[in-house]
């Protein structure tokens, strides 16, 4: 693949984590404005004097980086503007909710033992009581005042970890016109309750929301499963995938009348993968419900599934034991056998996977994908049509550098390989800080792309964060 260099130009500095970077057009002004959401729930956007506040979360946001702990993966996760937000100010948000701290799902961290047959077919109880936190999903609108108002609420998810809840979760998808919401398998790793595979488990899936049905159901219950919701609620849903671990969003890139769509499922310990589909068949969730209380099996044809838990994108998923004085020759044992078998041939290929170790030319070793999106520019070219993608911090690096987040690139094929990749060579501007790569961004006709950079891997480090536009 060619090789391609890029400078970054600063767009904003000394901020906190940016977790979602997306443009819109204000009602009433003239032209594109960058938006960038920060985890502990600042909504700011780029003005003719510099960065302005849009909105506040921070007083609902729930508190982040409790007990000393410093890393979250909660807060403020998802925004997204309704496609005629000029003309009728709709705006939607997806955060965790202040408040609503409890003592998590399970009393320390999973790790699957296939000797143990326990170990593999844990079960979520208490779901009441044993949680971790409640998101919540929002309708606001931009009042003629220019202050932003909640109008109502769509969904109160229970959480049972607090980690895997997604990043940049809502979008609205050209296609149908409805809301996308992504909600992660729930965190702790290996999806202990398999919750990603269960259909009526709202956690591990990607869903489209109705927004123009009226549920008038003011305060929804926090649920966890699609058959708790009141009826109005599960009729204004649909379910496009299952099988997710964690993902950063989901993106469309059109090719002539039909759109390709791009997510990115970040990996346990093996691979990242990103994974491309056109056609799918979405399942209203009252076939879901309706199909389990009568116990009769539901059609799943052209239904997106893309694997976890038993697979971590191209790879059944393993446990790694190790091995005394060789790590390079660490013991690898499949953890869930019966669930890669299950779902081997139902599940969705990725279009392409990098390795959490991968000492290749121009690879190199992931932490975490944080972003996927299609460059369709042409200051760029030899990026013009290919798929951008971030990665938090380059593991390949000599340990006495500073941490450096990876920007890298693929194409789509058509013969159904897994695709090449390659690096994108950045300038460095970041000075002896660490600066890891938490988010990526592009604007409404995908011709400009948006780096979102922090100096941290505490959330609570705060003003640590930067924007950068990715330019020739």
């Amino acid at each position: 693949m060619l090789k391609v260099k890029v400078r970054l130009l600063p767009i904003a500095k000394n901020i906190n984590l940016p977790t979602v970077l997306k443009t819109a057009l204000l009602p009433g002004d003239y032209g594109e404005r960058l938006f960038i959401a920060t985890q502990v729930g600042e909504i700011f956007y780029i003005g003719n004097e510099g960065l302005r506040v849009f909105l506040d979360l921070r007083p609902r946001v729930l508190k982040l980086g409790i007990a000393g702990r410093g890393y979250d993966e909660r807060g403020l996760l998802g925004l997204a503007f309704h496609p005629e937000f000029y003309h009728n100010g709709l705006f939607y948000l997806h955060y965790s909710v202040a408040g609503t701290q409890g003592p998590g799902a399970l009393p320390k961290s999973f790790k699957p033992n296939p000797c143990d047959p326990k170990t593999l077919n844990l079960k979520w109880t208490n779901r009441e009581v044993n949680f971790d936190h409640i998101d919540t999903v929002e309708e606001w609108i931009l009042l003629p005042n220019g202050q932003p108002q909640k109008r109502r609420t769509l969904l109160n998810l229970r959480r049972p970890f607090y980690n895997h809840n997604g990043v940049n979760t809502l979008t609205f998808s050209p296609e149908t016109g409805n809301l996308i919401l992504i909600t992660g398998d729930g965190g702790s790793g290996y999806d202990p309750f398999n919750l990603s595979q269960d259909d009526l488990e709202i956690a591990g899936k990607i869903i489209e929301i109705n927004v123009f049905k009226q549920t008038f159901i003011p305060n929804p219950p926090a649920v966890t499963r699609f058959d708790e919701l009141p009826r109005p609620i599960q009729e204004t849903l649909t379910v496009i995938a299952k099988g997710v671990r964690n993902m950063s969003g989901i993106s469309f890139q059109k090719y002539f009348d039909q759109y390709i769509k791009y997510v990115g499922n970040v990996g346990q310990d093996l691979v990242e993968s990103i994974y491309s589909f056109v056609h799918y068949q979405p399942i209203p969730v009252t076939q879901l419900t309706e199909a389990s209380a009568s116990n009769t099996e539901l059609h799943q044809e052209g239904f997106i599934n893309f694997g976890w838990r038993g697979w971590e994108g191209a790879f059944p998923t393993l446990i790694s034991r190790n091995c005394p004085g060789n790590p390079r020759t660490d013991e690898k044992i499949i953890a869930f056998y019966n669930e890669a078998v299950k779902t081997s041939a139902q599940r969705l290929q990725p279009l392409t996977c990098y390795f959490h170790h991968d000492s290749r030319p121009n690879k190199f070793a992931g932490t975490a994908l944080t972003g996927v999106q299609p460059y369709m520019g042409s200051t760029i070219p030899n990026l013009t049509g290919c798929i951008v993608f971030s990665d938090l911090a380059n593991k390949s690096q000599p340990p006495n550098r500073p941490a450096r987040g990876v920007l890298a690139y693929t194409r789509v094929k058509t013969d159904c390989n897994l695709s090449d990749f390659n690096i994108i060579e950045t300038d460095d501007n970041f000075g002896p800080q660490p600066a890891y790569y938490v988010s990526l961004g592009t604007n409404l006709d995908q011709t400009r792309l948006f780096l979102g950079v922090f100096s941290s891997t505490k959330v609570t480090d705060f003003n640590r964060g930067s924007v950068w536009e990715i330019v020739p």
